[in-house]
C-alpha cells in the first residue's frame, strides 16, 4: 500500500511548507483483510492500534474490545474500546476502506479535507492512518434512518449544519468537481466487462451513447442557474448523519466524496436520499418540506425572515441538480457492480436511479424553464 503511505507523506509535507503547526498524524503500513470474519479480524485491529498509538503498546490484549458499528456499501466501521486504567476507557473508530473504492473515491482529496473540516468542528477527529483505512475519534451518537430526516426539527438541524459546512474554506482548487467526476465515472463505467453472465446481460442493456448525451445536456442546462460553488459533502444520506439526542447535537460524518461543488447538488442529493437505498421516491420531500429545509439553511436563526423569492430560487436550483445526483450515483453503481465485493444489487440500483432521472427530467426541465422565463 505504498500509494496510501505517499498520500500521508504528501499531506505532512504540505503542512510543513505552509507553516501549519499541526502534529503529524501517526501512520501504520498494516493492511487489514476486510473479508475476514470479525473474530479473526479482532487480533489484527488490536495489533494495528498498538502500532499506531504508543501509549497502548504495552497493554494486554484483553483490555481491548472490538465491535462492528456499521458496514455501509463502501466501508466497514469498527468501535475499539481500550481500558487504559481501572477508571478510564477510551474508544476510537477504525474505518476500513472497501476493496476497490479507489475507483470512485479520491483518498488524497478526502484526507486533505478532513484536516480542515475537523478543525472547523465537523465529523470525527483524524487520529491515525494505515494501509487501507483510518482511525478517528468515536462519536457517541446514533446514526439516522431515512425517516428521521423528514422530522421538521431534525431537518432544520441538518440544514443549519450544512449551511455552516458550506462555509468552510479548504485550500486548493475551488473548481466544482461534479461534471469532472461524472465524466470520469462514465469513462470507467463504459469500458467494463462482467464475469457473471446475468450482470453482463444487464450491462449490455445500458445505452452509453444515450447516457453520455444526458450528461452533456444536463451540464448545459444546470449551467445557466449559476449555483454557488461551496465545499460540498456530496453524500449526505442518513448513514452519514449522527444525532446525540441527549445533547441535541447533530454530526455530519464521512467526507469521502467531499469536494468543491455546486450548492444545488449537495441539497438536491440530500433530498434524493430521503428515498433510502430502496429508492422509494414517494418519500421525496414535498415542496413545503423543501422550503422548510431551505429557510433553515439560509437563515437558521430567523428562518421566517427569508424572502419567498430567495427560497424559491434555491428550490429551483436544487430541483435541477437533483437530476445530476441521479446520474452521478447511477453511473457510480455500474462501477461498483464490477469492483465491489459487497453484497448489494448495484446494477439494480443503477436502473432505479436512472429510471427516476428519466421520470423526473421533463417535470424538472419544465419547472426550471418556466421559472427562468418568468424571471427575465
Amino acid at each position: 500500500m505504498g500509494a496510501a503511505k505517499n498520500i500521508w507523506a504528501i499531506l505532512e509535507a504540505e503542512d510543513e511548507a505552509s507553516g501549519n503547526n499541526v502534529s503529524p498524524i501517526p501512520y501504520s503500513s498494516m493492511v487489514v483483510d476486510t473479508s475476514l470474519p470479525l473474530p479473526l479480524m479482532i487480533p489484527l485491529i488490536i495489533e494495528l492500534c498498538k502500532d499506531l498509538f504508543k501509549n497502548w503498546r504495552d497493554l494486554d490484549d484483553l483490555l481491548f474490545s472490538v465491535e462492528r458499528v456499521s458496514g455501509g456499501i463502501t466501508n466497514l466501521l469498527l468501535k475499539v474500546s481500550v481500558k487504559e486504567d481501572t477508571e478510564r476507557e477510551v474508544s476510537v473508530t477504525v474505518r476500513l476502506y472497501g476493496p476497490n473504492t479507489e475507483y470512485v473515491i479520491n483518498r488524497e482529496r478526502e484526507l486533505q479535507a478532513i484536516k480542515y473540516l475537523s478543525a472547523a468542528g465537523f465529523g470525527a477527529k483524524l487520529l491515525g492512518g494505515f494501509g487501507n483505512g483510518m482511525v478517528q475519534s468515536f462519536i457517541n451518537a446514533r446514526t439516522l434512518d431515512p425517516s428521521d430526516m423528514r422530522q421538521p426539527k431534525i431537518a432544520a438541524q441538518i440544514a443549519k449544519e450544512l449551511g455552516k459546512f458550506h462555509q468552510v474554506d479548504i485550500p486548493g482548487s475551488k473548481e466544482p468537481q461534479l461534471w469532472v467526476d461524472i465524466l470520469k465515472f462514465f469513462e470507467r463505467a463504459s469500458t467494463l466487462r462482467f464475469e457473471e453472465p446475468d450482470k453482463q446481460k444487464l450491462y449490455e442493456k445500458i445505452s452509453f451513447e444515450e447516457l453520455h448525451k444526458e450528461i452533456i445536456e444536463l451540464r448545459e442546462f444546470t449551467g445557466v442557474l449559476n449555483s454557488p460553488v461551496v465545499f460540498a459533502h456530496n453524500d449526505l444520506l442518513s448513514g452519514n448523519l449522527m444525532l446525540n439526542e441527549e445533547e441535541e447535537r447533530l454530526y455530519l460524518i464521512d467526507f469521502e466524496y467531499g469536494s468543491y461543488n455546486f450548492r444545488g447538488f449537495d441539497i438536491g442529493n440530500h433530498f434524493n436520499e430521503y428515498a433510502g437505498y430502496d429508492c422509494d421516491y414517494s418519500f421525496y420531500p414535498s415542496k413545503e418540506e423543501q422550503y422548510h429545509f431551505i429557510k433553515h439553511y439560509l437563515q437558521p436563526e430567523k428562518p421566517d425572515e427569508v424572502s419567498v423569492a430567495e427560497v424559491e430560487s434555491v428550490y429551483i436550483e436544487t430541483d435541477a441538480y437533483k437530476l445530476a445526483s441521479h446520474l452521478y450515483w447511477a453511473i457510480w453503481a455500474i462501477i461498483q457492480a464490477r469492483m465491489s465485493p459487497i453484497e448489494f444489487d448495484y446494477m439494480g440500483y443503477f436502473f432505479l436511479r436512472y429510471n427516476e432521472y428519466k421520470k423526473q427530467k421533463p417535470l424538472t426541465f419544465s419547472l426550471v424553464t418556466s421559472y427562468l422565463s418568468a424571471s427575465v
